[in-house]
């Protein structure tokens, strides 16, 4: 291989199937799930070696902008750029547009490595030898695909058939298989030669804009113009949303690599999850001699084959075997283990409650390019949180017209803007925010800033803030 791979990120996915945990404004790639860092951190640290790579391109949603931004500098892994996807339209576009800003950053012959940001991949010699091998073959023209030799019959993923062997090299596909049902899984297991689709890809920019351009049009033309009419904001590139919009919506699978003569996979036996599931959790998890997995404060007693999982309760299970407990401090959920692909099912009547469909789009605890706040007490005319702000960063400088604030210095120093006038308050200090007034908060420290906030008022929404300036780009 004779250049960098440029490493593209697919990182905008709202995945439900992780729910307590995972929801539509903190989705599961940006948690950390299997260890202190996030998928999306893991991800970006796989390809952070800069004799293979060069910096990384991540597509995302526009609601991700700033957890991105903020887990790559946590990581200290410098990107390339973040395209933002301004609404959703499945994979075959954010490819598609990931790869018209690669050939225009770094010429149409870019070897593109596509991958998925919530994935679990062991990196070992057999990792590093697939990738230079499928990186040779696109070099070449070749579409190539990441074959997972599969372990067992697994219902939830799709398969690729080919004359395909670990070590031997990219060989062409002869063709994909949906999901199978329990059967049909266990007949191609038995039978060889079929292979996990594991929705990683290595191609050449030019090659896969070329069969864009035969095999899917409408798809190339929408990513061609959402990149080119895109806005530089800030330290992202949003793609124009009228562009973007035109694009069917269609996975990369359906648009390309099953029509098209280029498609080609390489075989690999690395250890892989998608982390779909709680049961793929507990699976690629730390199993104690009862063969179970958990997480945060938990305390077990004749419990086994289970997985329990908590971010704030202490959490206790008795004489129970194959369950799954997920606790957040507003939910929680308990099933079989066995059966977890069932709670796409479950958060989509969640979903359609009013009553509950918050529960599947924010935490308790809502982050922000500053910092971020947890919700802790609300009532008839109140509303109790929690705000923490890191060193060096500040709220915009807004109003409110229907509330009133309270703010007390639990940790660090504030900075407090009230109508031009600029307060310092330190540990146990206190200021009031009348209703109307124009204020602003900073942390000028070099720890970070917590303080409780508490909100009086007619109307507490979020959405009662008049910001006048805001260096985050959303005055």
């Amino acid at each position: 291989m004779s250049k960098l791979i440029v490493p593209v990120i697919l990182a905008g996915g709202q995945g439900t199937r992780l729910w307590p945990m995972s929801r539509a404004a903190r989705p599961k790639q940006f948690l950390p799930l299997t260890g202190a860092t996030s998928l999306f951190q893991q991800t970006l640290q796989r390809v952070a070696d800069p004799s293979v790579y060069a910096p990384a391109i991540v597509i995302t949603n526009s609601e991700y902008r700033f957890i991105v931004a903020e887990q790559s500098i946590e990581a200290g892994i410098a990107v390339a750029g973040v395209l933002l996807e301004p609404i959703a339209r499945n994979t075959a576009v954010a490819i598609a547009a990931a790869a018209a800003f690669a050939s225009d950053k770094f010429g149409p012959d870019a070897i593109l490595h596509i991958l998925p940001s919530d994935h679990q991949v062991t990196v070992d010699a057999g990792y590093r030898n697939a990738i230079s091998e499928a990186a040779a073959s696109a070099e070449a023209g070749r579409l190539v695909t990441f074959g997972i030799m599969p372990t067992h019959a697994e219902t939830g993923f799709g398969y690729v058939k080919a004359n395909a062997t670990v070590g031997g090299g990219v060989v062409p596909v002869e063709r994909f298989v949906e999901k199978p049902d329990v059967a049909r899984a266990e007949q191609m297991l038995a039978e060889g030669g079929y292979f996990w689709n594991s929705g990683m890809f290595m191609i050449g920019a030019g090659a896969f804009l070329h069969e864009c351009a035969a095999l899917a049009p409408d798809t190339l033309a929408a990513a061609r113009a959402s990149v080119a009419a895109a806005k530089v904001d800030l330290d992202f590139i949003r793609l124009d949303e009228a562009a973007f919009a035109t694009a069917p919506n269609i996975s990369v699978d359906y648009a390309i690599f099953e029509k098209t003569d280029a498609a080609s996979v390489v075989a690999v036996d690395f250890a892989w999850s998608d982390l779909g599931s709680w049961d793929a959790v507990w699976k690629n998890g730390t199993h104690d001699d009862a063969h179970n997995v958990v997480q945060g404060p938990v305390t077990l007693d004749g419990v086994s084959q289970s997985l329990v999982v908590s971010d704030h309760a202490h959490i206790v299970v008795s004489g129970l075997d194959d369950v799954a407990v997920i606790a957040t401090n507003d939910a929680v959920f308990v099933g079989r283990l066995s059966q977890a692909q069932r709670i796409g099912a479950v958060v989509k009547t969640l979903r359609a409650d009013p009553v509950t469909t918050g529960l599947t789009e924010i935490h308790k605890t809502a982050y922000r390019p500053w910092g971020g706040y947890s919700s802790i007490l609300a009532g008839e005319r109140f509303q109790v949180k929690k705000l923490f702000v890191k060193p060096g960063k500040k709220l915009s400088l807004q109003k409110h017209h229907h509330r009133a604030e309270h703010w007390v210095v639990v940790r660090g120093t504030a900075e407090v803007t009230v109508d031009g006038t600029v307060t310092v308050l330190s540990e146990n200090q206190s200021i009031y925010l009348p209703l109307g007034c124009v204020h602003r908060l900073a942390n000028p420290g070099k720890i970070e800033l917590e303080l409780i906030e508490v909100q009086t008022g007619s109307y507490l929404g979020e959405d009662d803030i008049i910001r006048i300036s805001d260096e985050f780009g959303r005055a």
